[in-house]
């Protein structure tokens, strides 16, 4: 089934964008982990659009009600099986995209799938609203993977349309570095190239038109030696959780595709020994591999960029088919959307890489981690 994702951990998600609540159910989550209330709000409210001028007006609580699988305080090993309400729902907004799909959105193809009775209103259970389950699902990871392994995860948003964000003295940022920049407008280090994206973004708004971005994910104290090879490779899982993200287009990790920018005698990662405290381990001077080799973790920093397209429901004039007449219409799409979908996709992407690195380290480490 396409909405269920994981091994030794399995996610479910559930739902449609317009219908009365959407959520999840989370299977093998460890037992005994401590459940932080106030960081999964926070964490979800990361996600939530709180600024109309460069995020749709449509305003969720996104509060999730916990059924199952948590007791004072702590994971019980049971299922865990969450709701959150929809609420601000507009749902005539979608009435005709049955007979006139939207140009770039699922409309089509959901219709082709499922013969017509996929649920049409704000794109159903292909809508993004069905990442704040995964938000949700994603923080309960985190929570586990700092407290078993001391292992974090950040993001920021690396590029809006052509503008870029820059790292200070051109060094990789820390974790505490990254955090503190969640409270910005933007997640973004340099903020000359907020300002610039921001205006981008609201431009786009005014001319009802969308933007896209680039948001770049780094797990920080990953241990050496976890992973396969081939096709349970570290890329592998962090990539098939990132690819069901709705807009996602593109995903590589550390230099990505600059690496046909460079000549191996220019990129490679040389190693070297760190003494920290007079205990010293290997490390490589660059991580341009991004902390993978041969689908193995080197103990570097997982580096992983992720492309997110421009949000295809915009409110110009587009060209598209009348499904039934087979003649071209000019379709004006109504509804609420986001002029640029990366803006609150920071903690969505940190949310897939989450669940993928919580279940590679039980693989690595067994269900009593």
């Amino acid at each position: 089934m396409g909405s269920v994702f994981g091994n030794n951990i399995k996610l479910s998600l559930f739902g449609e964008s317009h219908g009365e609540a959407i959520g999840c159910v989370i299977d093998g989550f460890p037992y005994g982990i401590n459940i932080d209330n106030e960081f999964i709000e926070k964490e979800m409210n990361r996600r939530r659009a709180k600024n109309a001028k460069i995020a749709t007006a449509r305003n969720e609580a996104d509060k999730p009600e916990i059924l199952s699988g948590i007791l004072e305080g702590k994971s019980t090993g049971m299922p865990i099986a969450a709701v959150i309400k929809n609420e601000n729902k507009r749902s005539g907004d979608y009435s005709n995209l049955k007979v006139i799909p939207r140009p770039s959105h699922s409309d089509y193809t959901a219709m082709l799938r499922y013969d017509g009775f996929n649920d049409i209103r704000g794109g159903g259970h292909f809508s993004g609203r069905l990442t704040a389950p995964l938000v949700f699902s994603g923080a309960l990871c985190k929570l586990a993977l700092k407290e078993k392994f001391d292992i974090t995860i950040a993001a920021h948003i690396k590029q809006i349309y052509n503008i870029k964000d820059k790292y200070k003295n051109n060094t990789f940022p820390s974790y505490e570095d990254f955090i503190n920049n969640y409270d910005k407008e933007l997640a973004v280090f340099d903020d000359d190239a907020m300002n610039k994206m921001l205006k981008t973004i609201e431009e786009s708004k005014m001319n009802i038109d969308s933007v896209g971005g680039i948001i770049t994910a780094a797990v920080f104290n990953m241990p050496a030696g976890f992973g396969e090879p081939f096709y349970s490779s570290i890329e592998s899982r962090i990539a098939q959780s990132l690819f069901a993200i709705p807009a996602v287009k593109g995903v590589d990790f550390g230099l990505g595709f600059d690496f046909v920018n460079y000549k191996g005698s220019e990129c490679n990662d040389a190693y070297t020994i760190k003494n920290d405290d007079n205990i010293k381990t290997i490390e490589t001077k660059t991580n341009n591999n991004g902390g993978i080799l041969g689908g193995i973790s080197n103990g570097m920093p997982i580096i992983v960029n992720t492309v997110i397209k421009p949000t295809p429901s915009i409110s110009k004039e587009q060209l598209t088919l009348n499904i039934e007449t087979k003649e071209e219409e000019v379709l004006i799409i109504k509804g609420r959307h986001d002029p640029c979908i990366a803006v609150r996709a920071v903690a969505v992407i940190e949310a897939a890489i989450a669940f993928s690195i919580l279940d590679l380290c039980i693989d690595m480490k067994g269900r009593l981690i």
